[in-house]
């Protein structure tokens, strides 16, 4: 991190005489309703239908010469009344942005997303997820990185060093959603000797020509998913003990736009587990009808097919042999109110995920958002046993200021 204080020092010291200069502070605060329309499938989780929380993130930053630099701060905070694991803070941003002409660099703590399909974010692997805020996998902890970007005619060269692992947070022993076994943070393992320490690269290649735009990518570190091995302390207790392999993984995302259809590909090719080499792609398209009933409405449909090949020695994921359909209605009104809708049909097990997302600003600084998802028809063998019970919806209302 000291590359990263000297950022600090050079941002607010030497910065006074240039140009261009301002800071910006903004930011929310939100209250958090979840309820479980269903009580708890285990005796030992907490059987309350309604978990309140709140959550904070402001966002700080301050630009100078003339605007080529950028230092971003975006703290986190999250307190929740009944998970005790989903009480807690992060650093999702603390970064030094520098731009040339023709190449870019971040160094410090940041974000970075990679991919394009709706269902399933398979190829995004810089971030560890922050699985404590949503099930959905979209939420992700700031990464120590620096990264290089090259500008070219060409396309986009963009190297990252990433010193630092971040765990993956998981709810709490006692709380809904945490899955069929209480996941043990203190009892966690590494293939590297350096642990958390290990350093991971990664290099990606961005282009956009005509209708396309592509990424291909390479990763090589600590994978973010751990290996979940179920075992029994003292007491016959059982649990999950974490363990975070080494990995070689090569991805693609890839999206070309033809007026109404959007057709989008993730696929990637993984080694390194104790299992083998396998594939895994997530493949659709959306097809938008644009001014719907005479109306400034869009609705857009899209259907993607997931597959994964992993075997048993990899981390485990319902995502076999699963088909994803949805919908997304924007009313492109002044209160910005977007609808996204879809289910994920399980091919084998004929296992369904509903899911829900609304948004609506409800005034310049007000804004309110609907989520949920309904797990139906889970099979009591599979992976997703341990949240047949666990069926939410949430609703939360921000201030922004």
């Amino acid at each position: 991190m000291s590359l990263l204080a000297a950022s600090f020092v050079l941002g607010f010291a030497l910065p006074q005489s240039a140009s261009g200069q301002d800071f910006d502070f903004s930011g929310f605060v939100a209250g958090e309703v979840r309820a479980f329309p269903e009580g708890a499938k285990f005796p030992d989780q907490d059987d309350s239908h309604i978990s309140p929380s709140l959550v904070l993130q402001p966002e700080l930053r301050y630009r100078w010469n003339r605007r080529d630099d950028r230092i971003t701060f975006i703290p986190f905070l999250r307190i929740d009344a009944d998970d005790d694991n989903r009480t807690h803070a992060d650093i999702r941003e603390l970064s030094w942005y520098h731009a040339e002409d023709d190449w870019d660099t971040v160094v410090g703590i940041s974000k970075v997303f990679w991919g394009v399909v709706e269902s399933r974010h398979l190829v995004d692997i810089v971030n560890q997820t922050d699985l404590v805020e949503s099930p959905d996998q979209e939420d992700k902890l700031g990464q120590p990185m620096l990264n290089l970007n090259l500008l070219r005619d060409w396309g986009t060269l963009s190297f990252f060093v990433l010193p630092g692992f971040r765990e993956r947070t998981f709810p709490d022993d006692d709380a809904r959603l945490r899955g069929p076994l209480p996941i043990d943070d203190d009892d966690v393992s590494y293939e590297s000797g350096l642990e958390e320490w290990n350093v991971d690269f990664a290099l990606r290649y961005s282009q956009t020509f005509g209708g396309w735009d592509i990424g291909l990518a390479h990763f090589y570190g600590t994978s973010r998913e751990p290996r979940l091995i179920p075992r029994a302390d003292g007491d016959g207790n059982l649990s999950f003990r974490q363990r975070y392999d080494l990995i070689h993984q090569t991805s693609l995302d890839a999206q070309y736009t033809t007026g109404p259809w959007l057709l989008k590909l993730e696929a990637l090719t993984r080694d390194g587990h104790d299992g083998d080499r396998f594939f895994a792609a997530v493949g659709g398209f959306e097809y938008t009808l644009f001014g719907i009933f005479e109306s400034a409405a869009d609705l857009g449909l899209l259907a993607e097919y997931l597959h994964d090949g992993r075997d048993d020695e990899t981390p485990a994921t319902p995502f076999e042999d699963d088909l994803f359909l949805g919908a997304r209605l924007a009313l492109n009104d002044v209160e910005d109110t977007e609808l996204l809708a879809g289910v994920i049909l399980d091919a084998d097990q004929e296992e369904r995920i509903f899911s829900v997302e609304f948004e609506r600003r409800l005034s310049d600084s007000l804004n309110l958002e609907i989520e949920g998802q309904l797990f139906d028809n889970i099979d009591e063998n599979g992976l997703l046993s341990g949240f047949e019970k666990d069926s939410f919806l949430e609703i939360r209302l921000s201030w922004f200021f």
